[in-house]
């Protein structure tokens, strides 16, 4: 008896092992990093790296360009959404049935719509990693797989990351968010991510599995103002994992905007603010925070305190004849 428990106790330890559990907690509003375990680990994603399939496609590509598929279809393999040689398709269903039924034969078909050759989308998507900031991330494919060229390696915390950048996006929102799906060749696909489904606050997500990655996970839920995105990698109750954390964060989290997007004119100078800017705190330390801004050199500084952390905005601004209005009228 001695032996068979130890013996089971050795297999959980090395499934641990061999999937890791890393998983990051991240604010949408400025990518805090809210709680981690291993957040940097790098490791197989799986499927979660459909995330980065579909906004590059979302951001070179046109939703309502419709082509027939090729020969190439016969390279896909795993999870699929069953597509034909010859087949009408559009990028639109394409994309949802990338995200909903993560459909390898998708990946591969928008793979050769948007980068010609799938060798090219793949360092479209390395290129795209480098710019959000992905440092630990290497992609292999467009769809996951990790049985013929390693997969696509990441961690957590540039999944998070990926996820927040994509969040940005309303179409990917909307894709990734979405139930139910009835494509145009009358494919009806409901969506693998359960927590659509079980949690009201979930708004978007992805799922993924290989034996070698194990189970992975990316999910984004809102409540009021605090939006976060939750990325597990190698856990097994993922999604009740997510529900929790994701209810912990809005019970603890408060996000204060700071200023909102848009073009300012303070004492004769005109400065534009590309994106909300919003700062993520504890219940506790919001009486600690302090914003301060000023001009220095050829730049308008915002500085933001919350005791010992620190954040500076800089922006670049230009000479203007008075306008009435702007930032403190």
């Amino acid at each position: 008896m001695k032996k068979l428990l130890c013996f089971f106790l050795c297999l959980i330890i090395n499934l641990e092992t061999v999937h890791g559990q890393s998983y990051c907690v991240m604010s949408d509003a400025d990518n805090t990093v809210i709680e981690e375990k291993d957040m940097h680990k790098v490791q197989s994603v799986a499927s979660i790296s459909k995330v980065m399939t579909a906004i590059l496609a979302l951001e070179k590509g046109d939703l309502n360009a419709t082509w027939k598929t090729g020969k190439e279809l016969k390279q896909a393999y795993g999870s699929m959404i069953y597509l034909k040689e010859g087949q009408q398709v559009s990028l639109r269903s394409l994309l949802y049935g990338l995200m909903l039924r993560s459909g390898n034969d998708a990946a591969l078909e928008i793979a050769l719509h948007i980068g010609k050759t799938q060798k090219k989308f793949v360092q479209m998507m390395n290129e795209k990693a480098k710019e959000i900031g992905m440092l630990d991330t290497h992609f292999a494919n467009p769809s996951g797989l990790d049985e013929e060229d390693g997969g696509n390696l990441s961690s957590a915390y540039d999944m998070a990351l990926l996820m927040s950048y994509a969040m940005k996006n309303p179409a990917f929102r909307e894709i990734s968010g979405t139930k139910y799906y009835t494509s145009e060749w009358n494919y009806r696909w409901r969506n693998k991510n359960k927590l659509l489904f079980e949690y009201p606050f979930a708004i978007a997500g992805k799922t993924g599995f290989t034996k070698k990655a194990g189970r992975t996970l990316i999910s984004a839920a809102k409540h009021e103002n605090v939006e976060n995105v939750i990325v597990t990698l190698g856990m097994g109750d993922d999604f009740t994992f997510h529900e929790q954390k994701h209810t912990k964060v809005f019970d603890e989290i408060k996000v204060i905007p700071i200023l909102a997007k848009g073009k300012y004119v303070i004492d004769h100078k005109q400065i534009c603010i590309p994106e909300d800017i919003a700062v993520t705190i504890t219940q506790k330390e919001q009486a600690k925070l302090m914003v301060s801004s000023h001009f220095e050199d050829k730049e308008f500084i915002i500085e933001i305190r919350n005791g010992n952390n620190q954040q500076v905005y800089n922006f670049p601004y230009k000479k203007v004849r008075h306008k009435k209005g702007g930032l403190f009228s």
